[in-house]
């Protein structure tokens, strides 16, 4: 009978938390709920998001996440409500009306604020008038009745513990009050509110700053309304206030607050009660409210920012990770350098070094230019090199130079800058040192440089992705939210490509919905013994692999050359019946060459319900089927743009005002977007120049990695800025 009730209360629980997150994220609550079974049954949202469309409605990974996310916050807040409410009937506090407001609570701070009178602190002034009596003075001040305060006051005169004088127990009085008003969970909740709304976020340069390049210029004297401040701004403050640059507050609204804790208390029949009432306030502001009101709002404004950036950063990482491989090609990497030289190696089509690495010095001290042009020539015609990858670090448009010399006369063969964000991390890592044991650090960089430019998500995947410089602050922000924020990413983008099993190394295995390091090892160290998997069924071999992490894997593991061509697919093994019997009924083959076509002729005459109700299956994954039918083994990443490649080299010198080139989108923040146009400095493009129409969000208008023509506004050379315009571009001649 318990075991039921509990059952009871848990189903309701799991329906109130359902219903809440619905209501939040403008979902139904019967949706929302069969999503939170799913997680709790262990799937995991890339399955759920490709796999289970007809139990979520065809919710997508951002959708999940956000339910995810916002579930965790709720339990977390659950968890904290029963630890509070443990604590009072500890303390015998917890009164039936401060039970119901803690169950009310939709907020952690609003929880915070009803534990605040009873939560353990260390000794305040209140405290300590408590201790010599003067809790009913201080009563008596609230209730401001009778007698005036200093005959009152007289009656708690007692010099064993340290009251000797009325004046003494009055001020004692006044602490007592002024602690009470300040931690009144009511006056605390409309006071933050208040702030809110109506203060401003200030800055000022600290009298000790040191600022000799002027980054915090614009900050030396800056006000904002905390409800419009921009989210880049308020990280600007925050770091210029822990380099010691910029001396950060608030400007609250105090008069409106003060009415707030006036409210509290009832208006003083005696005048001179009410001076004294005026003074406690006054003091409990200053000394216990504004404080708190200044950290509770910044901590706000932080974390609303810090969310923003975060966000920002995974949608310009998930666009790098999700740029299209350069198939098919012979690729040099360059990894320049000045005094150290740029270390060169040449990677085959599958990525494979084929050789460990030389080393040249073009540059300053060394300059040995004619000797570093006719080695990289030597080996751009012995190898077949199509591309040559630069990594734009220290000496990039130098080196960049360099090859645009190299191959001005050499037909077909082009330059691509690369990012080399994270080439050092990886190049010393673990994983690295497992790929390449042989080879140096510098050498396994290089490496990584040329193959991000064949298959950029294989490569990143190697990376961990708060070393990929895409972001704004990355390094200010929550690094365990930005790092469980992008390690999603990852993931989406891992399972939205798929994985050829008989090819991915353990770091890209990881990534996959369902396996951890353990397992993708494993599955490498099985076709290292017995060879390429040639079914996705003898994963069920795999040591530590079960029918739960099979369940979650197989539909994002391909095997191109397998037995079974659905193996290539994203067509989940669990409706491999249906899909035999779907090409039975109408008359194909899986292993067909021409399949793709053949389903394309068939489905405009298909009446697809009725064909989904014939096979057991929900129209939405009928559609799925039938899409991979008709590009079996297509990677998304196809469709998109390839590389810009270039022959040649720009100078600052060479930009005019209105010159039109093209350029590739290396970063996207609040206020605009940085594009590599081939000269030393990336061009910036302010929000208001990237698209023919009001944007507020650059994202909305472009991506990382998008290749596009841009106009030239202006060139800064002392100041090494550059201004652009796609708007122009866009704009009908």
């Amino acid at each position: 009978m318990l075991d039921t009730m509990k059952d009871a209360i848990q189903l309701s629980d799991a329906s109130a938390i359902a219903r809440d997150l619905a209501r939040d994220l403008g979902l139904n609550a019967l949706q929302a709920e069969r999503v939170i079974a799913l997680f709790d049954d262990g799937n995991t949202i890339p399955f759920i998001a490709r796999y289970r469309k007809e139990v979520t409605d065809g919710l997508d990974e951002v959708q999940l996440r956000a339910l995810q996310e916002g579930l965790s916050r709720r339990r977390k807040l659950d968890e904290r409500r029963k630890e509070i409410r443990h604590a009072l009937q500890e303390f015998g506090q917890l009164t039936p009306e401060l039970a119901r407001r803690l169950d009310a609570a939709d907020k952690l701070t609003v929880l915070e604020d009803l534990y605040l009178p009873f939560r353990p602190k260390r000794r305040t002034r209140a405290m300590i008038a408590r201790e010599r009596g003067l809790a009913p003075l201080a009563d008596l001040m609230r209730q401001a009745k009778g007698e005036p305060p200093l005959t009152a006051a007289e009656r708690f005169v007692n010099a064993s513990l340290e009251v000797a004088t009325p004046q003494d127990a009055l001020a004692g009085a006044r602490d007592i009050l002024a602690e009470t008003v300040s931690e009144d969970p009511e006056v605390r909740g409309r006071s933050r509110a208040l702030a809110m709304r109506e203060a401003l976020l200030t800055a000022a340069k600290a009298p000790k700053g040191e600022d000799p390049q002027g980054k915090y210029a614009q900050y030396y004297a800056f006000s904002e309304p905390v409800v419009r401040v921009q989210p880049h701004r308020v990280l600007a403050c925050d770091r210029g206030e822990t380099e010691g640059v910029l001396k950060v507050g608030l400007s609250l609204p105090d008069d409106r607050i003060l009415d707030v804790m006036r409210s509290a208390i009832p208006r003083p029949s005696h005048p001179l009660w009410r001076d004294q009432i005026e003074l406690a306030l006054a003091d409990g502001y200053k000394r216990l409210l504004a404080p708190a009101l200044e950290r509770d709002v910044r901590s706000a404004l932080t974390e609303k920012a810090q969310g923003h950036a975060i966000t920002v950063f995974a949608s310009n990482l998930k666009a790098l990770l999700l740029q299209p491989p350069l198939r098919g090609q012979t690729v040099l990497g360059l990894d320049p350098g000045f005094r150290t030289g740029c270390k060169v190696v040449v990677v085959d089509p599958t990525g494979n070094p084929l050789f460990d690495g030389i080393v040249i010095y073009p540059h300053e001290p060394q300059k040995r230019w004619t000797e570093a042009v006719e080695t990289l020539r030597h080996l751009i015609r012995k190898h077949g090199v199509g591309v040559v990858a630069i990594g734009n670090g220290t000496a990039s448009r130098e080196t960049e130079a360099l090859v645009a010399e190299v191959i001005r006369e050499m037909a077909g063969v082009g330059y691509v800058m690369v990012s080399e964000s994270g080439a050092s991390v990886y190049s010393a890592s673990d994983v690295a040192r497992e790929e390449f044991p042989d080879l140096d650090a510098t050498q396994r960089g290089t490496i990584s440089i040329a193959r991000r430019l064949q298959d950029p998500l294989a490569e990143l995947v190697k990376i961990d992705p708060q070393a990929i410089g895409v972001g704004l602050y990355q390094h200010d922000l929550d690094q365990k939210a930005l790092g469980a924020s992008l390690d999603g990413v990852v993931e989406d983008a891992v399972n939205h490509v798929g994985v050829d099993l008989n090819t991915a190394s353990s770091s890209l295995l990881t990534r996959v919905a369902g396996l951890n390091k353990k397992v993708a090892k494993a599955i490498v160290d099985q076709r290292a013994a017995e060879g390429p998997f040639k079914k996705r069924a003898e994963l069920l071999k795999v040591k530590g692999l079960g029918a739960k992490t099979y369940e979650q894997a197989a539909g994002f593991l391909r095997i191109p050359s397998g037995l079974d061509p659905l193996d290539n697919t994203a067509i989940h093994p669990e409706s491999y019946p249906a899909t035999r019997k779907l090409l039975s009924k109408l008359g194909l083959d899986a292993g067909d060459r021409e399949l793709g076509k053949a389903i394309a002729a068939r489905r405009g005459v298909l009446d697809l319900e009725a064909l989904a109700g014939e096979l057991g299956l929900g129209l939405p994954t009928l559609q799925d089927i039938l899409d991979n039918l008709s590009k079996p083994g297509r990677d998304p990443r196809e469709d998109l743009p390839k590389p810009h490649l270039r022959q040649d080299v720009l100078r600052m010198e060479d930009l005019k005002a209105g010159m039109r080139v093209t350029g590739t989108v290396r970063n996207v923040v609040d206020f605009g977007a940085f594009v590599d146009i081939g000269v030393k400095q990336d061009g910036l493009i302010h929000v208001s120049e990237l698209a023919d129409r009001f944007i507020r969000n650059p994202l909305e208008a472009v991506s990382v990695g998008d290749v596009m023509e841009v106009e030239v506004l202006e060139i800064d050379s002392k100041r090494g800025r550059i201004s652009l315009s796609r708007r122009r571009v866009l704009l009908p001649q």
